[in-house]
């Protein structure tokens, strides 16, 4: 490290970032089963959390640990857990529980080539609509993407913090190349650290409701011991926490738990443009591959073509009307992703009438390389 750089500033990979950011969040709880590209955040977890009075504990499995994460929360702790995408496969049951009951809690999943255990060492970014629509039926989550071993430990932090301000599991979704990527990360001072707590119910009364809400959707969560009578069930339920199938109570129920992210769509979405005011190209990337694609526009624009950058820092919700803002008027949208094809069917919703678009993908377990997204920008630019 540069004799100059901040004492507070260290060199860490994009795992042991991700471990510190949770800590300093205020996570006290993890419960998670060694998997590779994620076991370093489980390795730094249980050296970290004994330090500041939190748990560790390594799980018998996948599905177990993203239980006991939703059990440690419903007691009162901020909770974690982290995977890859064998083991993402296997919470998806858990995670629904989380997300119909209102469970907040954070997910990592450091993706990996697949199907099935795939290619265990080597990145992908293949699981991007398995983060949004993984378990079954309508449901909420957030899912947040990073791009650098800084971002992974800010993003960390304001993961926990939309998942307790709106009791929703938050997905922070990374490839094998971030996780264990070394950059100079800034550790924040404490009191520097904006952290943002779930609202508890405080005054128990003989008709407390623990699922009904104010404006904001959320209902007040119950802290265990305090005296409120409650119920908490996976099945759908009223206001009271009791099961229904009584239509309309179903109906409110979904919607509004639906419609809190939308409501609360700003204190959520999180995108970055680069150079998309004068382009008449736009590159939509996340994640490593934005990386890549940050060259990529440098060097397209030193050959006179004018492209920008789109990318999604919260990936679901995705950032609808920032998108549309920017592409209109563009002529042609490249979506470079390390997949066979996913983020590009969001984009294809949303691009404007006269929008051409066009797909760069890569499944061989090799990253996206600026070359790559260059020669698709070229090959996009000359057919209009």
């Amino acid at each position: 490290m540069p004799d100059s750089a901040p004492s507070d500033t260290v060199n860490l990979p994009g795992n042991h970032a991700c471990a510190l950011g949770a800590i300093a969040a205020g996570c006290r709880f993890y419960a998670g089963y060694p998997i590779t590209p994620s076991s370093e955040v489980a390795e730094r977890m249980s050296v970290e959390l004994p330090r500041v009075d939190g748990v560790f504990i390594q799980m018998e499995d996948e599905i177990a640990s993203m239980g006991a994460i939703v059990g440690a929360s419903m007691g009162g702790m901020k909770a974690m857990t982290a995977t890859s995408g064998p083991g993402f496969s296997l919470k998806q049951e858990n995670l629904g529980y989380a997300a119909g009951a209102e469970v907040p809690c954070v997910i990592v999943n450091v993706m990996r080539g697949g199907p099935s255990t795939g290619l265990p060492t080597r990145p992908a970014q293949a699981d991007v609509m398995q983060a949004r629509w993984g378990t079954h039926g309508d449901h909420p989550i957030v899912v947040i993407t990073p791009d650098s071993v800084p971002e992974i430990y800010r993003e960390t932090i304001r993961a926990f913090n939309i998942s307790e301000q709106l009791r929703v599991p938050v997905i922070m979704l990374y490839d094998e190349a971030l996780g264990h990527l070394i950059e100079p990360v800034r550790l924040s001072d404490s009191a520097e650290v904006e952290i943002a707590n779930r609202k508890w119910a405080s005054q128990p009364t003989p008709d407390f409701l623990p699922y009904a809400s104010g404006d904001d959707l959320v209902p007040e969560m119950v802290r265990p011991g305090d005296g409120f009578r409650s119920h908490t069930t996976g099945l759908t339920h009223a206001e009271s926490g009791f099961p229904t199938q009584e239509p309309e109570l179903v109906d409110q129920y979904l919607q509004r738990i639906l419609d809190k992210i939308d409501v609360h769509a700003e204190l959520i979405e999180r995108y970055e443009a680069i150079a998309c005011d004068d382009a008449d190209y736009l590159v939509v990337a996340f994640g490593i591959t934005a990386r890549a694609a940050r060259r990529a526009i440098k060097q397209a624009r030193d050959k006179g073509i004018r492209v920008g950058m789109f990318r999604p820092i919260t990936l679901w919700p995705f950032p609808v009307k920032a998108f549309e803002s920017l592409v209109a008027g563009k002529r042609g949208v490249l979506v470079a992703e390390m997949n066979a094809g996913q983020l590009i069917t969001e984009i294809e919703r949303y691009r404007p009438e006269g929008c051409s678009i066009e797909g760069l993908n890569r499944i061989d377990g090799e990253t996206i390389t600026p070359r790559q997204i260059l020669n698709s920008i070229q090959e996009l630019a000359g057919r209009e």
